[in-house]
């Protein structure tokens, strides 16, 4: 039979044939109706039931995808993973079906969405092709960028919710449908060309990189801390430092201590620029690529692209334990989703994250993956004032777009009226003339969108300037050449979308422009790193940006304070490195000023941050789960409300039995949450009586009996025995000694918390009393809530929090 096959009819019976040998399926079909989803469910189910990994990514484009069929797609089998694209206007057409099996790899590829007329009776052309690894790996990869894409959701019971009134909105609005799909068309067809006006250039020979290297600047500091969370026991830990610092050639030094390695990211040229600077560390290690083209996974060290390594296929060709050492790069950019899988799987001695930039208004996921252990962290700010990046010179140039009536889309604005907004001479020349007046001799440029860069780059060669537009759809000029011409001052500017946000140097880069809104304080702060490389040529980085009423233009400037303040109130003149300046146009004062005084309410915005992570987990956080992952710090919900589950009720997030706990037993949660913590001891305590199951932990407990486990506890981690257990008393209990530990227990947390207490603990003849009268009815409830605060309380306190270097 042949390997390429066309069919025009029945592409269901081949689908549902290929299912039920398949171990891998990936579906990606811009639409998803009810219908389709019946066609294929016993198959899908039976795939599911036999182990298959299972994948389905489907969008939100003009709501077509029905949410009836979202709902059957979620219960078929909790094994399938479906995420949604969000599309913010842009068309999202594709239709994909993969397959593979020990035998064969088989891709369909055509017109049929996942609808009973395309799978079955309608007329539909597709293409299946078989075998041909090449091409169905890179269908892979494509899907997998797809599937884990910054612009997906995952599909759950709270994201579902919030399709299904989209949805129902949507099509109130626009009840002619086929109307609004020839108006986007026509939209599109207005734009500039993307090949218009562009310049082409030459090829030039790859930059060679000098092969001896030792660790220097901050490496040297990070090194050291790195070093000590593994005396401390830890096996998890974050680096935070900052762009052009040398984070992957710190991981290379501190990979030394182990033998196998696994660098772990989400960019291709990330993991073979890795690779290249670990060889010049350890030249005696074998070597390895593992991603959707090439697999080699016997090496010392494997530097894997993390959406091959989501898949099941991928992933088992390597034991559990195989690594000693997992460093995940920059892993705030892929959805958290795509690393669970790997980081469930494989159990190293130590996961290194590093990151340049894990603000928590964008990157909830960062502390968590690394249990909130930061072992070293040094921002952009003090790497200035070390002289170890250029200081920079800070233009706020005004823009009069009233980006408030935009929309909104949850974590970007409406791309279609943005572009509307943004595209206008008026508003070019004002760019122009502002890059003009303060303009070095380099200039990056910074758009919102591959459409505006080209609109600016065409304005900008009318005016007899020389530039290009570099983005992902770009086919007339590569990324190496326009970066060789830049740095030969060939071309003025690049005008980018995305791709210099990391990975990527251009040292001689003298002027940052602008002309997008901030939607990412991360990616802003990325993009600023792009300037403030040493360079020889180089005296100071020129920032010039173009600020309007866009959301989070009066917190941005934050970024550059080196004092910034805990409260509530923002400087709208930051605190500066030395030789760093702010300029600021009289109108964007005055517009950050009326912006701050507007900032949503306290309460609003932890309410907010906990719906974000409830949608993500498609069920309500435990109380750890909400400190690792939400945006706000988690003692602010207890500030506020002086418990996490007092917060739950105001939002009404508990049942009506739930509240009728809560009520019963608040004092309680309250003094479980709130009771001083200089030491562990009153949580381990907690946590012996726990350990005894739900209807008895509450019963009274002696020293005597609570000594085993708490001196376990306590020794069986490095660094809790030196941060709770190494005074000069504690050290003689080293050595487990009932009679010593169990004079600390009733001298320390057990008198000292009766006697905070207000009552609710007594403490007398060595008998340690909860003064809580339980009702049965309500045991479940109470020993899970106390048992969350519990861990809660003991994670934040045994934490590695690094201590911010101070400024010199």
């Amino acid at each position: 039979m042949s390997k390429v096959q066309l069919i025009t009819r029945d592409l269901g019976s081949q689908l549902i044939e290929k299912l039920e040998g398949a171990d891998t399926v990936c579906i990606l079909s811009s639409f998803v109706m009810k219908s389709g989803v019946h066609y294929l469910m016993y198959a899908l189910k039976r795939a599911a039931q036999n182990g298959a990994d299972i994948k389905i990514c489907t969008g939100d484009y003009l709501y077509i995808t029905q949410p009836e069929a979202l709902e059957e797609l979620l219960s078929i089998d909790e094994r399938i993973s479906v995420r949604i694209w969000k599309s913010n206007g842009v068309s999202f057409h594709p239709k994909a079906y993969l397959f593979q099996s020990n035998e064969h790899d088989t891709l369909f590829i055509g017109s049929s969405n996942l609808s009973r007329s395309a799978m079955n009776h309608g007329v539909e052309w597709n293409l299946s092709v078989r075998d041909e690894k090449e091409v169905f790996d890179e269908a892979l990869t494509e899907f997998l960028n797809v599937f884990y894409s910054d612009r997906t959701a995952p599909l759950n019971k709270e994201t579902l919710a919030e399709y299904r009134t989209a949805y129902v909105e949507y099509h109130r609005k626009n009840p002619n449908l086929s109307r609004k799909w020839t108006e986007l068309e026509e939209l599109d067809l207005m734009l500039p060309s993307i090949e218009e006006n562009q310049p082409q250039v030459v090829l030039e020979d790859p930059v060679v990189y000098e092969s001896a290297i030792k660790p220097r600047f901050a490496q040297i500091e990070a090194l050291e801390e790195l070093n000590k969370t593994l005396e401390e026991e830890y096996n998890k830990a974050l680096v935070v430092m900052a762009t052009g610092l040398g984070k992957t050639y710190l991981a290379g030094f501190f990979a030394q201590n182990f033998k196998k390695i696994l660098f772990v990211a989400h960019r291709e040229e990330i993991l073979y620029q890795a690779r290249d600077s670990f060889k010049r560390i350890m030249p005696d290690k074998q070597y390895g690529i593992f991603n959707g083209k090439i697999k080699e996974s016997n090496a010392d060290a494997v530097f894997a692209s993390i959406y091959t390594l989501s898949m099941k296929k991928h992933l088992e060709q390597f034991q559990p334990d195989e690594f000693d050492l997992i460093i995940v790069d920059e892993f705030h950019h892929a959805a958290a989703d795509s690393y669970k899988r790997a980081l469930d799987y494989f159990q190293p001695r130590f996961l290194l994250g590093i990151t340049a930039t894990p603000d928590r208004n964008d990157n909830k996921d960062v502390y968590a993956i690394c249990d909130g252990n930061v072992a070293f962290r040094l921002d952009f700010l003090e790497a200035i004032n070390r002289r170890w990046l250029a200081p920079f010179k800070y233009l706020g140039v005004y823009d009069d777009t009233d980006y408030s009536q935009i929309t909104w889309l949850g974590n970007q604005y409406d791309e279609e009226e943005l572009l509307l907004a943004q595209l206008r001479e008026d508003l070019a020349l004002k760019v122009l003339r502002a890059w003009e007046e303060h303009k070095q001799t380099k200039t990056l440029g910074f758009c919102s969108s591959i459409r505006q860069a080209d609109f600016l780059s065409n304005f900008f060669n009318k005016h007899g300037y020389n530039t290009v537009s570099l983005h992902s759809q770009q086919t007339g000029i590569s990324r190496n050449n326009a970066i060789s011409q830049l740095s030969k001052g060939e071309i003025d500017i690049i005008f980018t979308v995305d791709l210099f946000n990391e990975g990527v140097d251009i040292p001689s880069v003298d002027t940052l422009l602008f002309v997008r809104p901030t939607e990412s304080l991360t990616v802003f702060t990325q993009q600023i790193g792009r300037g403030l490389r040493l360079h020889p040529d180089k005296e100071a980085c020129v920032i010039i940006d173009l600020i309007g009423n866009y959301r989070n233009a009066d917190i941005k400037l934050s970024l550059f304070d080196t004092q910034p303040g805990e409260g509530k109130t923002r400087n709208i003149q930051p605190n500066l490195p030395e030789f760093c300046e702010i300029d600021l146009d009289v109108n964007v004062i005055e517009l950050l000023q009326e912006m701050a005084r507007k900032r949503q309410p306290r309460r609003e915005k932890l309410f907010n941050d906990y719906m974000e992570i409830k949608k993500d987990l498609g069920r309500r956080p435990t109380y750890l789960e909400l400190h690792l992952q939400a945006s706000s710090e988690s003692p602010q919900y207890r500030q506020e409300f002086q418990s996490y589950f007092g917060f739950l009720k105001w939002a009404e997030e508990l049942s009506v039995r739930e509240e009728e706990v809560f009520d019963r037993y608040e004092n309680w949660f309250i003094e479980v949450e709130r009771t001083g913590m200089a030491k562990s001891y009153k949580m381990v305590v907690l946590l012996a009586m726990l350990a005894r199951g739900q209807s008895s932990w509450y019963n009274t407990i002696t020293s005597k009996q609570a000594a085993p486990f708490f001196h376990q506890y306590l020794m069986e981690k490095e660094h809790r025995k030196r941060i709770d257990f190494s005074d000069k008393g504690a050290q003689k209990l080293w050595n487990y000694d009932e009679k010593g530990v169990s004079k600390l227990i009733a001298t320390m947390p057990m008198t000292k918390w009766s006697g905070s207490s207000r009552g609710l603990i007594s403490y007398e003849d060595d008998i340690f009393k909860l003064n809580l009268d339980v009702a049965m009815e309500d045991e479940e409830i109470l020993f899970n809530w106390t048992k969350e605060i519990c861990e809660y309380r003991l994670h934040y306190h045994f934490e590695r929090k690094a201590t911010k270097p101070q400024m010199h």
